[in-house]
C-alpha cells in the first residue's frame, strides 16, 4: 500500500504472512539506471507482520517505480507498482489539478464470523471502479473493516480482522497505485457506537496505526487517529471522534464529540489556513437536521454550534466536512451569516448494508439530488487556477456509473453549480 507522500518522501507498507525482512527499492521512471532503496525493516507477530519503509531520497513532481523485497527475494506484483511526489508549484505556476476518491463502510464476509443469514457484506467490484478512476489520493472515512464479536477484546482479533480485510483480491491493486490516508468510527475501533471509555482504546490504536500510512497520529501529544495534510493547495484536517468521545447515552454529562483539546487544535489550524478549500474528514455526519443513528444534531449538537460560530466569526470561507457511517450518500449545505456556505459530503457505504431509511429521512440541509441509497463512492476532482479554484464531486455506483454531479466554485463564493 502507498501511505502518505509529499515532495520529498512516501511511505510505502506492506504485510508478510510470517516475520521477514523487507525492504523497497525505487526509482525516477525517466533514470531508471539509478536505483534507491529504503532501510530494511523486519516484521514482527506483534503488528501483524506488517512494516512502513520511508522513500526518501525523492524530488518533487517525479513520477518513481519502486520494487518490493521479502526476504531479499524480488516480489512480482501483478500490477503496476508506481508513485509520483507532490510537485513545487508555488511561486512557479497555478497549483496541479488533483482527485481524491473516499468514502466509508467497508466490511469483507467472513462466514464463520459472521452474523448468521444474508450476508451484510456485498460483493467487491467497486474497490476495481474505484482503481478505474485513477485518484491520486484516497481518504477512509471510517468503518473500514468490521471488528465482529471475537475480533475486538484482543490483539490477536484485531490483527486477524484487518488482515483479512486487506486480504482481497480487489483491493490490492487500488492499495498499490493511489496513496492513502484514513480516520476511523467505531467499527474500526471497537464495539458499536464506542466511545472514548472503551478499554481496549490505546490497542485499537496501536492496530490502526500498524496498519495506515498517515503522517501522523494524534495532535499536542495526544493519541488517535487526527491529523493534517496538505495536497497541492488544499488542506486536510483528519478527525478523531472516537477517542475523546463522551458516551451517547450520558444524559448528565457535558458532551463532546471531538474532545476539548481536539476542538481547540482543530479550530486554531482551521482559522490559520489559506487553502481555498479545506477538507475536514469525520466520522459522524456533521451538517443534517436529522437525528438518527449518531449525527452530531442527536448527540452533539451544542459542540457543533461551537464549531460552527467559529467558522462564521473567522469568517473562513471553502469549508467542506467529508463524513461516512450512515450507509446512504448526500450532500448537505448551510449557510451562515457570513454569507459563507460549509458542506458536508456525506459517502457511505462501500460494502456494507444499505440503509433504506435513507429513502424517507428528512434533512433540511440536503442539496436536492444528492441522495444515493445504495453501494457508492465519491471523487473529488480539484482543478482550475490559483484564487479561481473549483472543487467537482461525483457520486458513482459499485459497478462505477455516476450517479450525481456537482461543482462547488471558488469565484462563485462556494456556492453550487450543477
Amino acid at each position: 500500500m502507498l501511505g502518505y507522500v509529499n515532495m520529498r518522501e512516501a511511505l510505502l507498507w506492506v504485510q508478510t504472512r510470517t516475520a521477514a525482512e523487507v525492504y523497497f527499492e525505487y526509482w525516477d521512471t525517466a533514470a531508471p539506471a539509478q536505483k534507491f532503496a529504503t532501510d530494511r525493516v523486519k516484521t514482527e507477530k506483534n503488528t501483524g507482520f506488517t512494516a512502513k519503509c520511508i522513500a526518501d531520497r525523492l524530488e518533487p513532481g517525479t513520477a518513481y517505480g519502486y520494487q518490493l523485497y521479502i526476504d531479499r527475494k524480488k516480489i512480482k506484483l501483478p500490477y503496476p507498482a508506481t508513485f509520483r511526489t507532490q510537485p513545487l508549484w508555488q511561486w512557479r505556476t497555478d497549483p496541479p489539478p488533483f482527485s481524491l476518491a473516499t468514502g466509508s463502510c467497508a466490511y469483507i464476509n467472513e462466514e464463520a464470523y459472521d452474523r448468521p443469514g444474508t450476508p451484510y457484506g456485498s460483493d467487491y467490484p467497486i474497490f476495481r471502479s474505484i482503481r478505474d478512476q485513477k485518484p491520486d489520493l484516497m481518504l477512509w472515512l471510517g468503518d473500514n473493516t468490521y471488528y465482529r464479536e471475537p475480533d475486538w477484546p484482543s490483539r490477536s482479533g484485531m490483527l486477524h480482522r484487518y488482515t483479512h480485510t486487506r486480504s482481497i483480491p480487489d483491493l490490492q491493486e487500488l492499495l498499490a497505485t493511489s496513496h492513502h490516508y484514513a480516520i476511523w468510527d467505531d467499527h474500526d475501533f471497537g464495539p458499536n457506537d464506542a466511545d472514548g471509555s472503551w478499554v481496549h482504546k490505546d490497542l485499537a490504536w496501536e492496530i490502526f496505526r500498524a496498519f495506515w500510512g498517515n503522517p501522523t497520529f494524534g495532535v499536542n501529544g495526544q493519541k488517535g487517529c487526527t491529523t493534517w495534510f496538505q495536497y497541492a493547495d488544499v488542506d486536510f484536517f483528519l478527525l478523531d471522534n472516537r477517542y475523546f468521545r463522551t458516551p451517547d447515552a450520558c444524559t448528565s454529562c457535558e458532551r463532546t464529540m471531538l474532545g476539548k483539546e481536539q476542538i481547540d487544535w482543530f479550530l486554531s489550524a482551521l482559522s490559520a489556513s489559506w487553502a481555498p478549500f479545506k477538507i475536514v474528514a469525520l466520522g459522524n455526519q456533521f451538517i443534517t437536521s436529522n437525528e438518527h443513528d449518531e449525527t452530531y444534531a442527536r448527540y452533539y449538537r451544542a459542540e457543533r454550534d461551537t464549531i460552527l460560530a467559529r467558522i462564521e466569526r473567522e469568517n473562513i470561507k471553502g469549508v467542506i466536512f467529508l463524513t461516512g457511517d450512515r450507509h446512504f450518500t448526500e450532500l448537505s449545505a448551510l449557510k451562515n451569516a457570513r454569507g459563507n456556505w460549509v458542506y458536508d459530503l456525506t459517502t457511505s457505504p462501500f460494502t456494507a448494508g444499505v440503509n433504506n431509511r435513507g429513502l424517507t429521512e428528512e434533512n433540511a440541509y440536503r442539496v436536492a439530488g444528492t441522495l444515493a441509497v445504495q453501494h457508492n463512492f465519491s471523487v473529488l476532482r480539484f482543478s482550475g487556477p490559483r484564487k479561481n479554484r473549483q472543487l467537482n464531486i461525483s457520486v458513482y455506483s459499485a459497478e462505477g456509473k455516476e450517479l450525481w454531479s456537482r461543482t462547488i466554485a471558488e469565484d462563485q463564493n462556494w456556492e453550487i453549480r450543477k
